[in-house]
């Protein structure tokens, strides 16, 4: 059975390293990039991902940005995205409603609650 895949996107190395490691474990091949920008060569490929976790607060193209632009392509509007960040919970969840975001999870990130968003959406 091949692996789902998920692109993970955030300018912080420690916690792109640590999102790498919980998604490897949880079963999915795992692509990563430093920007929003950086990532397109793994989004646009085919087949596109099965998912991607995305930083909020990133230089150059913030998250919830990033975001509305998969949203607004055809070919990457179908693919879920998770926004990741350290800001409340309320604030996570009215940038999930503005971006068009599928879900969102707080960091630093916690394994139950990050397995089961992601099961949740694969």
């Amino acid at each position: 059975m091949k692996k789902k895949k998920v692109v993970i996107i955030d300018d912080c190395k420690l916690s792109l390293a640590i999102a790498r490691d919980l998604m490897e474990e949880a079963g999915f091949e795992v692509d990563t990039a430093e920007s929003g920008i950086s990532a397109n060569r793994y989004i646009y490929q085919i087949p596109s991902p099965d998912l991607i976790l995305v930083d909020i607060v990133m230089p150059m193209l913030n998250g919830d940005r990033k975001v509305k632009l998969l949203k607004d392509r055809p070919s990457s509007r179908n693919i879920p995205v998770v926004i990741m960040s350290t800001k409340s919970t309320e604030e996570l969840q009215a940038l999930k409603k503005s971006s068009g975001a599928d879900g969102f999870v707080p960091k630093p990130l916690n394994k139950d609650v990050l397995f089961r968003e992601v099961r949740r959406l694969t």
